[in-house]
């Protein structure tokens, strides 16, 4: 008899179960402290920063879980794809009126926005709000009174209002959301003195730069939050209790190559635990176990994180043999002189063609602060791919 498998305990690409949520204890302090503020009528912004894959949306869906049970009305809104102001107005709105959905508070909320609400009944109750062009100009150029008024509908329910702006990356490329976000924190601190709202974009180090640039003076009102990676008692903590969850146990060989090549990336953690998770036949995860699924997991890395145009070229053959022995040199910084001792003489006739390739890509820049003939890589991802396909290459020879 074929025994079919649960659901795996690991995510790839969603955020983290609340109850698998583990490290960022610093950060999460800090944020809080902040939430507290708002709860005086103050309006907080703060902007989380990171390197993709570093775990931004697990954090502020962690945050999102603790506020909402300190009573506020908490909401993540996703903005991929997102690149207009009245676009980006109206997932906000539409977003707080579907939280309010679930928290009986639509009645009182609804009446604010009139007729362009819609409630469908689809698997449930859901509701979407869709406004004519000319509104949502207005909502665009009134939010702050929009906003104002939404927090006296919930003042009675609520201590405030805790927006989860999530991947600005797209509306950050336009000035007019600078100039727009600017413009609104100015108007809120000069108009109201009891604002109790809390703001937090979430986005890569280059889009708060970019912003920096587009209004310098913008990046002045955000308390900046990094995170960076998880340290490796925090990955083999989460890998445990994911295991644990479905009654896994995990030897501590195994254990330690998921920790090696998951390199502190919540991403990573994900990927490699869920290949193993299906590699797995029995209650016990054996090194028979772990190396399939981390030579898996590269593939699917590969494939889901690497711009196409990348992962072809990464894997080409005219390259491959570069590549391989980059696997194998620890960091993600290089000096030209350094690695190019380490080829043949083959290789060194393509070596230059491939950095002029890698750098055409975006896979690497050169490393200003290393001096001449230094590089490093452009995404975290990069280098830790290429270490772990070349590894997995080297295991399947041996094969």
């Amino acid at each position: 008899m074929v025994t079919i498998k649960e659901n795996s305990p690991f995510t790839p690409g969603n955020p983290v179960p609340i109850e698998l949520f583990v490290g960022r204890v610093e950060q999460f302090k800090e944020i809080v402290r902040h939430v507290k503020q708002t709860e005086y009528g103050k309006q907080e912004n703060v902007f989380l920063s990171g390197e993709r894959g570093i775990g931004k949306s697990s954090l502020a869906s962690y945050l999102r879980y603790y506020v909402e049970k300190e009573d506020f009305l908490a909401v993540h809104v996703f903005l991929g794809g997102v690149t207009t102001l009245e676009e980006f107005v109206r997932r906000i709105f539409e977003q707080i009126l579907k939280e309010a959905n679930k928290q009986t508070m639509f009645d009182k909320i609804s009446g604010y926005f009139g007729k362009y609400i819609k409630q469908v009944d689809l698997f449930g109750i859901s509701v979407s709000f869709n406004p004519p062009e000319a509104d949502l100009k207005d909502l665009v150029i009134n939010f702050p009174e929009s906003i104002k008024n939404i927090l006296d509908l919930i003042k009675d329910d609520k201590k405030g209002l805790f927006i989860i702006l999530d991947d600005i990356n797209g509306i950050s490329n336009s000035p007019e959301f600078a100039n727009w976000y600017k413009s609104f924190v100015d108007h809120v601190a000069t108009h109201y003195t009891q604002f109790p709202l809390f703001l937090m974009p979430i986005g890569l180090p280059e889009i708060r730069d970019n912003l920096s640039r587009q209004q310098p003076s913008l990046m002045r009102i955000f308390r900046v939050i990094e995170i960076d990676k998880l340290s490796d008692k925090e990955v083999s903590e989460f890998i445990k209790k994911a295991f644990d969850k479905v009654n896994i146990e995990v030897e501590p060989e195994s254990m330690d190559y998921m920790v090696l090549f998951s390199s502190g990336l919540p991403v990573l953690m994900h990927e490699i635990g869920d290949a193993v998770y299906w590699k797995n036949e029995d209650e016990v995860i054996s090194q028979d176990d772990v190396m399939p699924g981390i030579i898996y997991a590269a593939e699917r890395i590969g494939q889901k994180y690497l711009d196409p145009k990348v992962y072809r070229t990464i894997r080409s053959e005219r390259y491959k043999s570069i590549l391989r022995k980059l696997g194998e040199m620890p960091g993600s910084h290089f000096r030209k002189k350094d690695f190019e001792s380490e080829l043949n003489n083959e290789e060194k006739r393509t070596f230059d063609n491939f950095l002029t390739k890698m750098k055409q890509l975006g896979v690497i820049q050169s490393d200003i602060e290393g001096g001449r003939g230094a590089y490093k890589f452009v995404n975290e991802l990069f280098p830790i791919y290429i270490t772990m396909e070349s590894r997995a290459q080297r295991r399947k020879l041996k094969e």
